[in-house]
């Protein structure tokens, strides 16, 4: 066979076969495929035509169809599908060769594979596609990682079909190894923190005023005209005005209100706390879903007591209040995710531009927002901000939030009304900004029982106290 194709994709469900057809349908660009079951592949061609597909019936026929450096993009179910197929390609391809994988996966397992692979003389590149199946279609935002002779190759073809946002394509080269899928991973934390808030903001709208979900999705499409713009208040509004065809009801009334994870969320948790960064928001959002997929616990709490959920006076100004309190917390949702980014380039030592990385995700990508250019602006203005949050921008748009969002928080806890992310957000505003927090005494409590000493504000070194219930004077001892 022909090396005619410059690019090749391994994995023909819905995501595989949309990007496939998205590279095939730009200049320059020559897709070979391939699929375990022979049938799918032959699906996809008899589908699409046009798209002039080069397909393979094994993985020798496939590395055949590829011009050198050869460069295939792995699209099939993260973990041991992943690690079958990267096996399978490692025995076909050379040293200077290119195998992507673009699928959700865990960066650790990334960094484990791209350090297995470069032993070979193949780079590994493991590359964050975020858009759905419309964005692998019609242009994805894209988080590779890998190496920078990876990029030279690559880069080329990923800027063909990304999304363009405001002239430019939603790519560029993240990071060596693992550093595309932890950007992913960090885009889909953020993106649990952001559906969550606006459920929050659509169920104190409906609990407060009583207004109905098309009445809701209104609010919903009129608040996408401004500050808030973004492809989830746009969907939102979509969703909300669906009326289900066998039963007349609003479809949101018709869903079984118990959300399900994939498992991002959880990640880009588990990933924070190992690296000591607060991410409550995001946190909120991954135990928001736990707790409404827990039926048994909700039915046996159904009657426990709790207020009144009583009407809004102004309606108006309750509604433009949770405006703005889902704008100030979502720059807090944000702001957290891009704390992670932070620590997580300092420890794996990889040189992320946060800038960048806001600039991909302003299209393709399910967070992208109006706003994101701000935060943009934010790091070109101070590349060492110690939290996106402080940037002059986001503080004016704290001082215009800040009553409104106190009063939905505040508002809602009197109610009954659960606002997890809205209140953790605010709690680690309120946090962040304190002059002195009750650290000081858990410090204390810690060197008590368990004599872990404690720094002073006053002296240098690390101190303990010798504590006994029967003794009033305190003995420190500079144990440093």
């Amino acid at each position: 066979m022909a090396a005619e194709a410059n690019i090749g994709v391994v994995g023909m469900a819905v995501m595989g076969s949309n990007l496939a057809r998205n590279l095939a349908s730009r200049e320059g660009n020559t897709v070979a495929i391939f699929n375990r079951s022979y049938e799918k592949t032959q699906t996809v061609l008899d589908a699409h035509p046009e798209a002039k597909f080069i397909p393979a019936k094994d993985y020798a026929e496939f590395a055949a169809s590829l011009s050198k450096p050869r460069t295939a993009i792995i699209m099939v179910q993260a973990g041991k599908g992943t690690d079958a197929v990267i096996d399978a390609l490692t025995e076909v391809f050379e040293p200077g060769d290119i195998i992507v994988d673009g699928g959700n996966a865990l960066f650790g397992d990334t960094i484990r594979r791209e350090k297995a692979v470069r032993e070979t003389g193949i780079n590994f590149v493991g590359a964050g596609i975020s858009g759905g199946e419309e964005g692998a279609l019609l242009g994805p935002s894209i988080m590779p990682g890998g190496s920078d002779e990876s990029w030279v190759t690559l880069g080329p073809i990923l800027k063909s079909i990304a999304a363009v946002a405001e002239g430019e394509p939603c790519v560029t080269h993240v990071g060596h190894d693992g550093a595309g899928h932890f950007v992913k991973m960090i885009h889909n934390g953020i993106e649990y923190a952001d559906m969550q808030l606006i459920a929050e903001a659509y169920d104190l709208i409906r609990r407060g005023t009583g207004k109905t979900p098309t009445e809701i999705s209104d609010i919903f499409t009129e608040w996408n005209k401004g500050e808030l713009e973004s492809y989830l208040i746009e969907i939102t509004a979509e969703v909300l005005k669906q009326v289900d065809a066998s039963t007349g009801a609003p479809l949101v009334d018709v869903i079984l209100d118990q959300a399900g994870s994939k498992g991002t969320g959880v990640w880009t948790v588990q990933t924070a706390l190992d690296l000591g960064i607060p991410v409550s928001g995001i946190a909120e959002a991954v135990f928001a879903r736990s707790l409404s997929s827990k039926p048994a616990q909700r039915a046996a709490a159904a009657e426990l007591p709790g207020p009144s959920s009583p009407a809004v006076g102004d309606v108006d100004a309750f509604i433009e209040d949770v405006r703005l309190a889902l704008y100030a917390s979502k720059v807090i949702a944000y702001s957290q995710g891009f704390d992670a980014i932070v620590a997580g380039a300092e420890q794996y030592n990889w040189n992320i531009q946060k800038g960048e990385i806001a600039k991909i995700w302003r299209g393709g990508c399910i967070i992208r927002a109006r706003f994101l250019n701000r935060i943009t602006e934010a790091y070109a203005e101070n590349p060492g901000l110690v939290a996106l949050v402080t940037a002059p921008f986001f503080v004016d748009v704290m001082a215009s939030t800040q009553d409104a969002w106190r009063r939905v928080v505040s508002g809602a806890a009197q109610s009954g009304i659960p606002t997890p992310a809205f209140s953790s957000s605010l709690a680690y505003y309120d946090g962040l900004r304190a002059d002195r927090l009750p650290a000081a005494l858990v410090q204390g409590q810690r060197d008590f029982f368990g004599a872990h000493t404690y720094k002073r504000v006053d002296k240098d070194g690390t101190f303990h106290t010798l504590w006994s219930g029967d003794r009033t004077e305190i003995e420190a001892t500079d144990t440093h």
